[in-house]
């Protein structure tokens, strides 16, 4: 089977239907570094947070907090478009189904993540606590339930292209998904607070790699899947 299974284009329809998917699978590839770069340009300027001890979602709070709320709900939404090119591409294949569901999920706890905000703790905003809440807000607990969402969805979804790529003979690709998923899964749930934001950070850097990677791989795969039938026309046509 074919690892990017999409309809051949024919005509100017089938021309621009390919355009439109390969433009939500290029929403797919700049998730990831739009996210990563917006949440390390936070955390060296925002006044009084420390990456080392503050997990990102505090960005969400303070003065400026709209600016990460803003790139949470972004990214969800991108990783969301991403999800229907990747529908697109792999409908009818193996994993076609649930792989773009669970990329469905991740933009959605994302998008969650950034509507409900985590309380004010671990000393950020400034003059916050120190510690941490006693007894979490109903947003808190939604936001950590968005979290929790994408994180999972993330992982999951790892695991079904890696079942895909294991059934295709991709074994690199299979090798890349499941190291995402085990890594980002350990560093998730690692037992203990100590380095618990840098942890959550670098399992998010993780994640979105292998999604930027997927999404670039599906959109290389498109490109290729339209470019072929003009190569096809202009051989016949030279012959």
């Amino acid at each position: 089977m074919n690892d990017y299974q999409v309809a051949r284009p024919s005509g100017a329809l089938s021309a621009t239907t390919s355009g439109r998917t390969l433009r939500l699978l290029v929403c797919g590839v700049v998730a990831g570094p739009l996210f990563v770069a917006a949440a390390l340009i936070q955390a060296l300027t925002r006044a009084g947070y420390d990456l080392g001890s503050q997990p990102i979602s505090l960005l969400s709070l303070g003065e400026l907090g709209w600016v990460q709320i803003a790139t949470f709900v972004v990214s969800g939404l991108l990783v969301a478009a991403f999800a229907v090119g990747a529908r697109r591409v792999l409908k009818g294949s193996r994993g076609g189904t649930w792989g773009p569901w669970l990329l469905g999920a991740f933009g959605v706890g994302l998008i969650a993540a950034g509507v409900f905000v985590a309380d004010p703790s671990l000393g950020f905003p400034p003059g916050a606590p120190g510690g941490t809440p006693e007894q979490l807000s109903w947003h808190a607990m939604l936001h950590g339930a968005g979290f929790m969402l994408a994180m999972g969805s993330a992982g999951i979804a790892c695991l079904v292209f890696a079942r895909r790529d294991v059934a295709q003979g991709r074994r690199g690709w299979a090798a890349f998904a499941l190291a995402t998923a085990a890594t980002a899964i350990a560093l998730s749930m690692w037992p203990g607070q100590g380095g618990a934001s840098i942890r959550y950070f670098v399992a998010a850097v993780i994640v979105w790699a292998w999604v930027s990677a997927t999404a670039l791989r599906l959109g290389l795969g498109l490109t290729r899947r339209v470019a072929e039938p003009a190569d096809v026309e202009r051989r016949r046509r030279a012959a």
